[in-house]
């Protein structure tokens, strides 16, 4: 029992092996429905060692129907019947008197050998061979008066040798030379040629249509690679650039905290002055006080070390009510004219901002103008300035 099992799955293993050494990476993907085909075949059986006579003369018609799926280019499965036609006796047994004396229905296995070895073509060549191997049920008809029909196991095992027709290959001719053993026949040891039949059949295959337009495989299209190196390289450019425009950064921050340092010492040597009085022309007006607040370059924004002179001026307007103060608001000469003479009007406002918003400071009671470009101090960065006026009704 133990050899008909191995020898029912000798073909499934051997297509397995087959299956581990194909290389499919390229190819496109399949559906289910994908790589179907129906064979019509017919052709002749005799038995492989006859009891009397010689070879041919137990010769008898044969036909049969397959239908396959292919796995891959090398693999396919299927499921196949055949039929004996009562042309002849049987090895001299009396004749049935019908036409069908026998049949076969079993499950196979085919290994394309040319795609095995050769690999796959895009497409199935003009001429290819297959190894095939399968199992299934014999059904014999006895006649009444020798007994009762029977029932075996069959193995098959045999060569396709095919021919694939037309620029598609829908069509396929094939000669099919194949032997079936009846492995379990008592009378007989497992394979032996007195319970075994040589068959040698042709067979029509038509290969049904699949889902990327083609009978058979098909390659997948190429990936176009071009795009992601451009992609890459456009990253790469951009990285190049990031890395320039953070050495031209540090180089400009580096100018900065010089600039700062120097606006910090002139801002120390201001402060430590004393406020300068203007007497005023308005007879209204007794008194005046004048306060500076420094910028850094290009910047309208109020620093940490300036905001002190601002609170000086909200606070000194909080302690006389009928106060006013003017803000003039300058810029030195680095850059163009045109920001210049903006940046002159936004560091104005900067100061009218925030004593209103921080301190409470009415805007009705301030003032503030752009003075364009200042030449009031020899320091250049001093004149990087908003000069606010105090005055009292």
């Amino acid at each position: 029992m133990k050899k008909i099992v191995l020898a029912a799955i000798a073909s499934v293993a051997f297509a397995g092996v087959a299956s581990a050494q194909e290389t499919t990476n390229a190819l496109a993907p399949t559906k289910a429905g994908d790589n179907w085909s129906i064979t019509l075949k017919g052709g002749i059986a005799n038995p492989v060692h006859p009891f009397h006579g010689t070879f041919g003369d137990n010769v008898r018609g044969a036909a049969g129907l397959e239908v396959r799926k292919q796995i891959s280019p090398t693999i396919g499965l299927g499921v196949e019947g055949t039929t004996g036609f009562n042309t002849s006796t049987w090895n001299y047994q009396p004749s049935m008197h019908n036409v069908v004396d026998g049949m076969y229905v079993g499950v196979f296995g085919a290994v394309n050998l040319n795609n095995l070895f050769a690999g796959y073509a895009g497409q199935p060549r003009v001429f290819e061979v297959e190894l095939v191997g399968g199992t299934g049920w014999i059904h014999t008809f006895v006649p009444k008066s020798q007994g009762h029909d029977t029932n075996d196991m069959g193995v098959r095992s045999g060569v396709n040798f095919n021919f694939n027709l037309g620029e598609s290959k829908a069509w396929t001719i094939g000669i099919k030379p194949s032997i079936l053993w009846n492995v379990t026949n008592k009378e007989y040891t497992v394979f032996s040629a007195r319970a075994a039949s040589l068959e040698l059949m042709a067979g029509v295959t038509y290969h049904f249509g699949n889902s990327n337009g083609t009978h058979s495989f098909a390659y997948a299209a190429p990936c176009d690679y071009q795009p992601y190196n451009d992609q890459i390289n456009a990253l790469r450019a951009m990285v190049v650039a990031q890395e320039a425009g953070i050495a031209e950064l540090s180089a400009t921050n580096a100018d900065l905290t010089a600039a700062n340092a120097t606006l910090a010492s002139a801002l120390q040597q201001c402060q430590s002055r004393p406020a300068t009085v203007v007497t005023q022309t308005d007879t209204t007006n007794t008194l005046q006080s004048v306060r500076y607040v420094f910028y850094r370059i290009g910047s309208s924004k109020i620093t940490a070390d300036q905001q002190p002179n601002v609170e000086m001026i909200a606070q000194y307007m909080k302690n006389n009510p009928e106060a006013t103060v003017e803000i003039n608001g300058y810029a030195s000469k680095d850059g163009n004219l045109e920001f210049n003479e903006r940046l002159a009007k936004n560091r104005a406002e900067s100061v009218k901002t925030m004593l209103v918003n921080k301190y409470g400071i009415k805007a009705d009671r301030i003032k503030a103008q752009g003075k364009g470009i200042g030449e009031m101090f020899k320091e250049e960065s001093w004149n990087r300035v908003a000069i606010c006026v105090l005055n009292d009704k």
